[in-house]
This record gives structure tokens, sequence and C-alpha cells, in this order.
């Protein structure tokens, strides 16, 4: 009997978790009481309410935390409690990278060098929070702008400045699970978000941290990035070019996602590293290297290499025991003309297969 599918459950965000805490915080901050829940405006429109889990107050401040719920997406920050401190202070609004939160080093993301990597939009999200926050306490009566230029109307309404700090406790060690490192965002993670919900296992991140890693890598001047299937292919790129960190773009199956972003942003050099049976797809014309959307077919494998034997085996593994080194610079040739012939307009390619055990067993290109 089929199991019945059930719907995956979707998730929130770090940036609308720390919406939730700064709004919290100013509640308290501004005279009211600490809820118990908190209800934000997401940049669609939804309104959904957070547990606090956390609250503390002192002289002219007010802190508030919330345990990020990532729903069934397998995230790393999952279960993460994250705080918002806030205080009145200067003029307009400040935003500080607390414990765990990194801060942006290198050029190429959404934020410049030297801030909180707290991105453009969760910034939005937690102005719009705050602006609710001084309503609902009567803090202020400047009624909420309809556009999304919160930020330059808070000091031209008169507002009070404000210094938002964000903290992630074990965020340092949390981060190096992620490409932060690579991207030259140090001591934590990044507070992300475009529409506040996390939906499971969705390609849309991973993708879109890859489409960064390329601009963080043009941003740095870098001629030569690599993007690899898995870590074992990466390491031997890696060490077989001397490339830094952030040249190694994290592709996995996405060769699609990489591609399309390198010929609309192209850099002069482009090293696409993996395994066997990953490359045979992509010299098969699949971008898509998931086994659940692409599949080695064996037969055009054996026209592709040249012997019949390779029609039947199961596996390119199996291919690769019975032909050995002509199979795999086979396959990195194919799949070389393949990324050229799509595209290679501005860009030089070259393919290295990797084996296992982490050898290289097969190069194309320059």
């Amino acid at each position: 009997m089929e199991t019945p599918k059930t719907e995956l459950r979707r998730g929130w965000t770090t940036g609308a978790c720390a919406t939730a805490a700064v709004k919290a915080a100013l509640l308290r901050l501004w005279g009211g009481a600490f809820p118990e829940t908190v209800t934000i405006t997401l940049p669609r429109g939804e309104r959904p309410s957070f547990a606090l889990a956390d609250r503390r107050e002192g002289p002219g401040w007010a802190e508030a935390g919330v345990v990020k719920d990532a729903g069934d997406d397998p995230d790393v920050t999952h279960g993460a409690l994250i705080l918002a401190r806030v205080c009145e202070a200067g003029a307009g609004v400040i935003f500080r990278a607390g414990a765990g939160v990194g801060t942006v080093t290198k050029p190429g993301l959404p934020i410049p060098p030297g801030e909180p990597a707290i991105n453009p939009v969760p910034r939005q999200m937690m102005l719009r929070a705050a602006w609710e926050a001084g309503l609902a306490t009567a803090r202020f009566a400047v009624p909420l702008p309809d556009d999304e230029k919160i930020g330059a109307h808070w000091a031209d309404a008169g507002l009070p400045g404000l210094e938002i700090t964000i903290s992630i406790p074990g965020g340092d060690k949390i981060a190096a699970k992620t490409w932060n490192p690579r991207l030259g965002i140090e001591g934590g993670l990044s507070v992300l978000g475009t529409t506040g919900i996390v939906r499971p296992f969705s390609c849309a991140a991973w993708i879109a941290s890859i489409h960064r890693g390329v601009d963080v890598a043009r941003a740095t001047g870098l001629t030569h990035v690599a993007g690899c299937t898995g870590a074992t292919s990466e390491r031997a790129v890696q060490a077989l070019y001397g490339l830094p960190d952030h040249a190694m773009l994290d592709m996995g199956d996405f060769a699609g996602g990489m591609l399309k972003y390198l010929a609309r942003h192209p850099v002069a050099r482009v090293t696409i590293g993996g395994g066997l049976a990953k490359l045979a797809k992509l010299a098969q014309g699949a971008i898509d290297l998931h086994s659940a959307r692409s599949q080695v077919n064996f037969v055009r494998l054996a026209d592709m290499v040249g012997d019949a034997r390779v029609k039947n085996v199961n596996t390119v593994l199996e291919a690769y025991e019975i032909m050995g080194k002509p199979l795999a610079e086979r396959i990195a040739e194919s799949a070389l003309e393949q990324v050229r012939a799509r595209f290679g307009h501005e860009i030089a390619f070259d393919v290295v297969a990797v084996s296992r055990e982490g050898a290289v067993i097969a190069r194309a290109g320059p």
C-alpha cells in the first residue's frame, strides 16, 4: 500500500525571527510589556506570530529572543536562538552585529564591507516592525509609510534614533557549516531571507548562494573560479590549481544554476570538477545533476566512449572498471563540449574528473 504524501512544513527565516525579536524588545522598551507572542508583517503581507523564548532588560535597553523554526527544511540554523537588543541612540537606525552574527569583509554582497551581515530585506522588515511597535505603544504617531524606504523616512519623520543589535549564540560555530567563510563573512552567521518564509528543500537558497559566490569572486578581481559536485572533487580541484577558498563555488548538483549565472556575469576561466557519474550526466546534456532529476543513459554512454560493453553496465563506476582512463577522458571531453556549446562564448572552461579517493583521473581543456 502506497504511503500517502504529506505536505512538508514550512518554516521562518533568520530575518523573520530577528524581526519578531526586534518588535518584542521595542514593545517593552517603549513602555509596554514583553508579549508572550509577537506578530510581524512579512514582505508579501503575511502576518505570522512568534513565541518569545528569551526576554531581558536593563537601563535604557531591552532584549528579546525567538528560537528559529525552519520547518521541515534541513537548515543548519534550525533551533538557533535569535536575539535582538534595542536602545535609543543617535539619529536614524543603526544595525550592529552581536555575538554569532558575521561581518562582511569582501565586496560583491548586498551589504558593503564593514557592515554586519544583515541583508537588506531583513533590515526593511525590522524597520517596519519597529515602526509598528512605536505606533502600538504610542511612542510616536507618525503613520507607517506605504513604500519600502522606511529607513529614509525614519530620520525625516523625527523618530527616535535606534540601535539594533542582533546576536545568535553559537552562530560562529554554525557558520563554519555554511558558505560564509568562503564569502568573506567573518565571525558568524548572516541574517537572511527575502520573503521571511523557509520553503522545505528548496533549491532556490542553494542557487542564490552560488550566485553570491560569483558576485564576490568578480568583485574581488578573481579571474579563475571552480564549481564542483562535492567535497572530494572540490578539494582535488582547489589543490590542483591553488585556488583561494572564495574561488570555490559550491555548485553541487546545480550546474545549470551556476553556468547560467556565469553566462550573464562572466569571469575569464571556470573549472568544473566532479565524479564520473555526475560528469557523465553533464556530458549527455543534463545541467541538473541530481539523481531524482537526471540519469545516465548507458546506451548513449557506450556510443560516446566507443565500447559496446558499457551498454549493459549498471553504474558509471562499473563502466570505469571495464575501460579505465579512456572512459574518464572521454566523459571529461564530452562534458567540456556540452558546456562550451551552451555557455562558452566569453569563458574559458575546463573539466576535471576526480575519483572517489580524490585523485584526478582525467582533464579536458586548457
